[in-house]
């Protein structure tokens, strides 16, 4: 029997490559599809890399039929809420347009299941927490914006056009491979974790924080932390259910759990053992008091709970691949 091929647009990224190590080591064939604007080639370690951008139907098309996917993930999408509001035509243009030609592609050349990075930002501001996938969508950002208009395409394709789709809406993605073969390297870098371990061990100057005074156990903002190598395993079971028949899921992502930017903190200073040196600024516009997922659904859907996303072990883990990759003592 033909191992599964799956088309990982993006797989040169952070959670690409994550996923594209996970579909491997489960004897899955990943065709990692990347134009190298944020991903690097070198943590293309588990399959061929084809250079090509989403937004390219030819180069998309060569790809697929060449390599004949059974599935395509994606993991492609522009994902800095400011850069979106200072440059809401890229991400449109990429987030939505890309995702719009990648999937006509699929479709014209008999490839109908799709997986689909989404996210928790197409909520906005929650009602209630923990948000469950059924709470009104109002973004507050062009991302969040983008992310949404892209979950609606793939329903309109899905019902007009048989699209078997997975919608996976992340809360924060954190930590690092366990094996250090792979991690978080944004450039420049605006997820905490990696700026708080850089912080602690002198790279850049003390880390800013925003906001002290919200209404939460320590006055910072509290956020549904899960491990990168959790995410990727919930897209393979994501993939296999589209295998099995599935026609479209829309799920949550996370823990269930909120953890605090203070917590965060003391987590990175128990792993590095170095104080984390920081400022406090004041708070961003359109940041959330609080962001955690209920995850009932995706674990009656797929099965998946979460195995490694406690906070000692997402930050140990990216402390691992930092010290690694920054060759600190």
């Amino acid at each position: 029997m033909k191992a599964q091929r799956v088309l990982v647009a993006g797989g040169a990224g952070y959670i690409g490559s994550h996923a594209a190590k996970a579909l491997h080591r489960e004897g899955r064939e990943p065709i990692v599809f990347d134009n190298l604007s944020t991903g690097h080639a070198d943590s293309v370690k588990w399959g061929p890399l084809v250079e090509g951008d989403i937004r390219d139907a030819e180069a998309v098309r060569a790809a697929i039929r060449e390599y004949k996917p059974d599935a395509v993930m994606h993991f492609a999408a522009k994902i800095e809420v400011g850069e979106s509001e200072a440059k809401p035509l890229m991400y449109y243009d990429n987030n939505v347009a890309g995702v719009l030609n990648l999937v006509r592609v699929m479709m014209e050349e008999g490839v109908d299941k799709f997986v689909f990075s989404s996210t928790c930002a197409i909520y906005g501001d929650p009602e209630k927490l923990p948000l469950t996938e059924d709470q009104p969508k109002r973004p507050v950002s062009v991302y969040g914006r983008s992310k949404l208009m892209a979950e609606q395409i793939l329903e309109s394709v899905s019902k007009a056009n048989g699209l078997k789709f997975t919608a996976l809406r992340y809360f924060n993605a954190a930590g690092a491979d366990l094996d250090a073969e792979t991690g978080e390297r944004h450039d420049p870098e605006t997820h905490l974790i990696p700026n708080a371990i850089g912080a602690a061990i002198g790279r850049g100057g003390p880390m800013k924080f925003f906001g002290d005074d919200y209404p939460t156990r320590d006055g910072s903002c509290e956020r549904d932390y899960i491990h990168v190598s959790d995410l990727a395993d919930a897209h393979i079971l994501a993939a296999d259910k589209l295998m099995q028949g599935e026609q479209k899921l829309q799920l949550n992502l996370g823990t269930g759990q909120g953890r605090t930017v203070l917590e965060v903190l003391k987590a990175v200073e128990t792993a590095t053992g170095r104080k984390v040196p920081y400022e406090i600024a004041p708070r961003r516009a359109g940041d959330a008091i609080a962001l955690y997922a209920d995850t009932t659904l995706s674990r009656e859907k797929l099965g998946w709970t979460p195995k490694v996303s406690d906070i000692d072990t997402i930050v140990s883990s990216a402390w691992a691949f930092h010290r690694k990759t920054w060759g600190v003592e």
